[in-house]
């Protein structure tokens, strides 16, 4: 057996029991879990205590935790109704935040604050779907209409943000027409995959086999999901893609052919088991412990324009909502766009303030909404 060490992952393990446990305690504390998970990883990494680093275990965990995250983030996407008004609203508020983010970029350039506006309004254009999906479950809004316009916009502003840096500013080389039909390629790949998925679900001699082994030891299909979670994780980097966008494609497809649960009713419940209690938290905490923040705290200069940044992407993701207005309400057009400013990309301190609070608020916003006291 190879000299590999599970301390670190004790400690890490440690903080996502206890992260829940303290909002389970205290629940006046307005906190999800997911934003303590994170303020746990900081106290233990080396910006806190310096008590944990993140080692060959905790990364390989970390690693498949946030491919399961975005594939259960694809499985809670009701493809058939991402449509019509839904996938209007979603589209049309991507190219609105572009638009502004760009002009944000634009100023920063002129100032000499940043070098490239077009890769500033893609950055603040991306969101984080893997915050957004723990908030929305355990606010019980992942299927309302609230839920799934956030979820809708979240991935449209994800994977269109995963696709333009693909393009423009991919480190694989290669011009621009050759990156489309790479994309081109792996997304005629995987409606191939998805076809051939779909059809084999429908045959009945291997449906009985898969409910006569599901709840056995072999649990067949969760054996399945994750194949399909690692198979598109692998063909997403063979084409140069990010390993993310195969897995949410993959959750996707799931949920595209598993519409009737009706023969398998534990089937998504073990998956959320798998994730949530167990990867997915690994993810969460050694995010919080990669965290530098004694880097920004370092630089004077850094710290100084954050207060400039928040206002801007702020703007460039939360006005957009606006354009749902008329149709969805004052509320929840509040918590839409709350849940849409929810990760700035690289910069730390904005992270911690603002992708990991406003989730929060919104989901807060729309439990009010469908939830009201005494309803």
């Amino acid at each position: 057996m190879p000299d590999v060490s599970f301390t670190n992952l004790l400690v890490v393990a440690s903080v996502a029991v206890l992260a829940p446990m303290t909002v389970g305690f205290a629940p006046r504390l307005r906190i999800p879990a997911v934003v303590l998970e994170i303020i746990g990883g900081i106290i233990i990494g080396p910006s806190g205590f310096g008590w944990v680093r993140v080692d060959l275990p905790v990364q390989i965990l970390a690693l498949f935790g946030l491919a399961f995250l975005l594939f259960l983030a694809g499985l809670e996407i009701d493809v058939h109704q991402l449509r019509g008004r839904l996938l209007r609203f979603a589209v049309l508020g991507y190219l609105v935040t572009l638009v502004l983010g760009y002009g944000a970029g634009a100023s920063f350039a002129a100032v000499g604050w940043v070098s490239e506006p077009l890769l500033l309004a893609i950055t603040l254009s991306a969101t984080s779907l893997g915050l957004v999906v723990p908030v929305l479950k355990d606010a019980g809004q992942v299927h309302s209409e609230v839920g799934q316009t956030a979820l809708a916009a979240a991935c449209i502003a994800d994977f269109a943000a995963i696709v333009l840096l693909s393009l423009f500013f991919s480190a694989s080389g290669g011009s621009t027409g050759a990156r489309v039909v790479v994309l081109g390629a792996f997304a005629g790949l995987v409606a191939v995959t998805g076809l051939v998925v779909s059809s084999a679900a429908r045959s009945i001699r291997l449906g009985r086999v898969l409910v006569r082994l599901q709840d056995t030891t072999a649990e067949i299909r969760v054996r399945f999901a994750v194949l399909l979670l690692v198979t598109f994780t692998v063909l997403a980097e063979r084409f140069g893609l990010e390993s993310i966008l195969g897995a949410f494609l993959a959750g996707a497809i799931v949920a595209l052919v598993d519409r009737d649960s009706s023969s398998h009713p534990n089937f998504r419940t073990k998956l959320d088991a798998i994730g949530y209690g167990f990867l997915i938290p690994v993810f969460f905490v050694s995010s919080g412990i990669l965290l530098d923040l004694t880097g920004l705290l370092h630089s004077p200069s850094a710290l100084a324009r954050v207060p400039l940044f928040l206002p801007a992407l702020l703007a460039v993701r939360g006005l957009p909502a606006l354009l749902g207005l008329r149709a969805n309400g004052t509320r929840p057009t509040m918590a839409v766009g709350l849940l849409r400013r929810d990760e700035p990309g690289p910069a730390a301190l904005p992270d911690v303030t603002v992708s990991v609070a406003e989730p929060h608020a919104a989901a807060v916003a729309g439990v009010r909404i469908t939830n009201p006291p005494g309803g």
